[in-house]
């Protein structure tokens, strides 16, 4: 059992599981990829206070468990990490 975490007017323990498919399942997220992607999930985990549980990324998805405080709606989660790693992985790996 994970421990609770406190806020000043709450306690919680909320886990969100996200998952994120390419387009057309293409074979994308192989290994240089990859490592970019892993790197800048945990990069926006540590700027939002949001805890990463698990990460597992395949070539054709992403598969992401994590713990945010209830500050952020689940997507609000997603838009923040989508919105971000798209920008930030579009920068290491020009079309």
């Amino acid at each position: 059992m994970s421990p609770v975490k406190r806020v000043k007017h709450a306690v919680y323990d909320l886990k969100y599981r996200f998952v994120w498919i390419p387009k057309y399942r293409k074979l994308i997220l192989k290994e240089p990829v990859a490592q970019s992607v892993e790197e800048i999930f945990y990069g926006i985990a540590a700027r939002y206070g949001l805890e990463i549980d698990t990460l597992e990324v395949m070539p054709d998805c992403v598969y992401l468990f994590l713990s945010a405080p209830p500050k952020h709606r689940p997507s609000r989660v997603v838009q923040i990490i989508k919105s971000i790693s798209a920008r930030e992985l579009s920068v290491v790996t020009p079309r």
